[in-house]
């Protein structure tokens, strides 16, 4: 029993496995990455498991998306072995003198990919029968596309390097048989002392899957070994560039849905490249790799700091060719926009836009409401949707009509402005009927997939293609893939610049939006509205006119007065809304110095502050004009969410908690935040003021549906269901009380 263990222990499949762990353990990152990508253990709630194990092309989850990403895993398997060939070469020199090296190291490399590819299709059948609800026979059919893809990536490969193999030992082989035949009559004479190896192989497996003992290669000279690895070396850099190519050609040609890859190929196939690429420097630069990596950086760093590259992303419409008339950003700036005389300037426009609501009402002192929708990705944005509609339908049609002011964060107002422009369109003849199931398909539709390949294909690898929108040029990065997608989800309704909604908002026939942005520079509230709200830039003064601090927010519309603030387009002002770190990317905008900014969720994920602002700068007018004002608050989350705490189950959670404190609860800290704003409203209003709040609560307590842009069908079911929860509906039925 020992003898055969010993024997399985000293094998070429496992010495390999164990060699990979003990020398370039940097490759096996790239394993990690994936299994625990699949595993859910790495960015799940971002939804970066949906990617692999339910990848949409065409707008869906086929055979043709599952055999591209089988294609380029398949492609990173190859490129994972041939990279691994040349570097451990030295120690597997006897498949040199053998027919096909490379087919048996790759037949004897297989633990690692064995090991994944039963992994992955276990987690993905799981995925799609319990989580995408797919029946057995697309099961079947998904996992028939993703094994063809594999196969098909490795007989292309085996091919290439067959050619190769066969080349290689045509113009060998006389050599290695002269050698052998040579080494075999001198060992009869004089045999040689036993070979010390850094690897001790035993027996490997042959191309027909049939046990070889190594033969000693000692009489083989050095340079001729070299010599044939060397020339694999150089069919791999082929390969390598080839990949390279074909992940290049696809950024450029990605603005046809046809060449728009599932993000899990465009990934994996990146993986193969960084593989194979810094396999290659290891290779051939050997020490000196991480000086060359250094000197590249500060090149790549010196050309943007002096513009000779440009990676920063532009909010679209927003004019940026005139560095003359660019604002500047600085304390006096603020301050002049922030007057008095502005704020009454605006206060005075936006009031008459509170007659002509009143104007629309049917009472003489109506109930208002107000609509706050939180982050949260599209599980918020179909959360949103859900519930707009089914108060819409209490309300018999008229909750946009009663609405004077929809503020909010990220995905919450995805849904929130898609269901106004739907409102508008109802309100203009268009459509019928905003009940429709259609709209909640269309706002849950994948985000995340064109974001991910764009910012693979693109942004890392591609070229730096523009469009060109109003004269003004812009480069196509995953900021342009994102706002495309919505565009394509909500039927181009949304393509429209803000200042469309001008006339419309003037005359209450719809609701007056606030998108919101936070300043990365120094934390303010970024407001975009189709006129001047230059009064919400900080709070109102109190009765003992104690002197007002700097203003926290900025009025878009006035600051870039020069720079066509209201030709930006809706999509862009959303996408700055919901601008998630490093998902997508923050937009820079025309100051100076230039600002950038990023998700509204870090400053106020619940769109509470700014409404609030709004009740309390016409506070007057409403305690005069209205019976009611009802502040409707949509969340993404369970509000305390006391039964949820954060643990240290783990050193390196108790490690890294001081670090992480302020992530971890950053929801709760707005919370406590504004649930004082609250008191203080219900304190200045009394019984007139009234919030409302739906909050999305999964019915399956670890069944969460995921902050991304991405929601499988499980999750739209059970976004769907929490409408009838208790606690929800016992909200629905308090609106309906406030409509008598």
């Amino acid at each position: 029993m020992k003898k055969y263990l010993a024997g399985i222990f000293y094998s070429l499949p496992v010495q390999l496995f164990l060699l990979h762990f003990r020398r370039y353990q940097v490759f096996l990152i790239f394993w990690y990455v994936l299994f625990a990508t699949v595993a859910g253990h790495f960015m799940e709630a971002y939804g970066a498991n949906a990617l692999y194990l339910a990848p949409e092309y065409l707008g869906e989850v086929s055979a043709l998306g599952t055999a591209i990403v089988g294609f380029t895993i398949g492609t990173f398997i190859m490129s994972w072995n041939i990279t691994t060939f040349i570097l451990h070469s030295k120690n597997i020199r006897f498949l040199a003198t053998t027919a096909q090296p490379f087919l048996k190291y790759c037949i004897n490399n297989a633990i690692i990919p064995i090991l994944f590819l039963a992994f992955y299709l276990h987690h993905a059948i799981e995925y799609e029968r319990y989580r995408e609800l797919n029946s057995v026979k697309n099961i079947f059919l998904l996992t028939g596309g993703f094994a063809g893809g594999f196969v098909l990536a490795l007989i292309i490969c085996f091919v290439y390097f067959f050619g190769a193999d066969k080349t290689i030992y045509r113009s060998m082989a006389s050599v290695i048989t002269d050698a052998h035949k040579n080494y075999q009559k001198a060992l009869k004479r004089k045999p040689l002392p036993a070979e010390k190896k850094d690897l001790r192989v035993e027996w490997f497996l042959s191309a027909t899957l049939h046990l070889r003992k190594p033969r000693d290669v000692r009489h083989y000279p050095q340079e001729f070994l070299d010599l044939i690895f060397k020339r694999h070396h150089f069919s791999a850099v082929i390969a390598i560039l080839l990949a390279f190519i074909l992940l290049v050609g696809i950024g450029f040609l990605s603005d046809n849905s046809i060449f728009q890859a599932p993000a899990a190929a465009s990934i994996t196939l990146l993986f193969a490249i960084l593989i194979g690429v810094a396999g290659a420097l290891s290779s051939f630069l050997h020490s000196w790799t991480i000086p060359l990596v250094v000197v590249l950086y500060l090149g790549v760093n010196w050309m943007y700091q002096n513009d000779i590259i440009d990676l920063r992303n532009k909010a679209y419409g927003l004019n940026y060719n005139s560095s003359v008339m660019r604002p500047l950003y600085n304390r006096e700036t603020v301050q002049a926009m922030a007057s008095p005389e502005n704020e009454a300037a605006d206060k005075a426009q936006f009031l008459q836009r509170l007659e002509h609501w009143k104007s629309k009402q049917q009472k003489e002192k109506p109930t208002m409401f107000l609509i706050n929708v939180s982050g949260g990705g599209t599980r918020s944005a179909t959360f949103t949707m859900n519930v707009l509609q089914r108060l819409d339908s209490i309300a018999q049609g008229k909750l946009m009509q009663q609405t004077v002011l929809i503020s909010g964060a990220s995905g919450g107002m995805l849904g929130a402005a898609y269901f106004r422009e739907l409102y508008l369109q109802k309100k203009l003849g268009r459509i019928s009927s905003l009940q429709s199931k259609t709209w909640v398909d269309d706002i849950s539709k994948d985000l995340l997939n064109p974001l991910f390949s764009s910012f693979i294909s693109r942004d890392l690898i591609g070229p730096a293609k523009k469009f060109t929108l109003d004269s003004n040029a812009y480069i196509k990065d995953r900021g342009y893939a994102f706002e495309r997608k919505l565009n394509e989800n909500t039927h181009g309704l949304l393509n429209k610049p803000v200042g469309d909604y001008l006339l419309p908002e003037d005359t209450a026939l719809i609701p007056t939006m606030l998108f919101n942005s936070v300043i990365s520079r120094d934390g303010r509230k970024m407001i975009i509205a189709t006129r001047p709200a230059r009064f919400l830039m900080r709070g109102v003064t109190d009765s003992s006119n104690v002197t007002q601090g700097d203003a926290d927010a900025i009025d878009f519309n006035s600051l870039f007065s020069h720079q066509k603030a209201m030709n930006v387009r809706v999509t862009s002002a959303l996408r700055m809304n919901a601008t998630f770190p490093y998902v997508l990317p923050n937009v820079w905008l025309p100051t100076q110095p230039v600002i950038d900014v990023m998700d509204a969720g870090l400053r106020d994920n619940y769109g509470q502050e700014t409404s609030l602002r709004f009740v309390q700068a016409f506070h007057s007018w409403l305690q005069k004009n209205v019976s009611k004002v009802v502040l409707i608050q949509i969340r993404d989350r369970k509000q305390g969410e006391w039964d949820e705490p954060k643990e240290n189950s783990s050193l390196l959670s108790f490690l890294t908690k001081p670090f992480l404190l302020l992530q971890n609860n950053w929801f709760r800290l707005q919370d406590y935040y504004q649930n004082d704003q609250l008191e203080y409203m219900y304190s200045s209003f009394g019984d007139q003021f009234h919030r409302l709040c739906f909050q999305y609560i999964p019915a399956h307590k670890d069944a969460h549906a995921s902050l991304s842009f991405h929601l499988n069908a499980s999750e739209k079911q059970d976004i769907a269901e929490t409408l009838n929860s208790p606690s929800n509906k016992q909200v629905f039925e308090a609106f309906n009380l406030l409509l008598q």
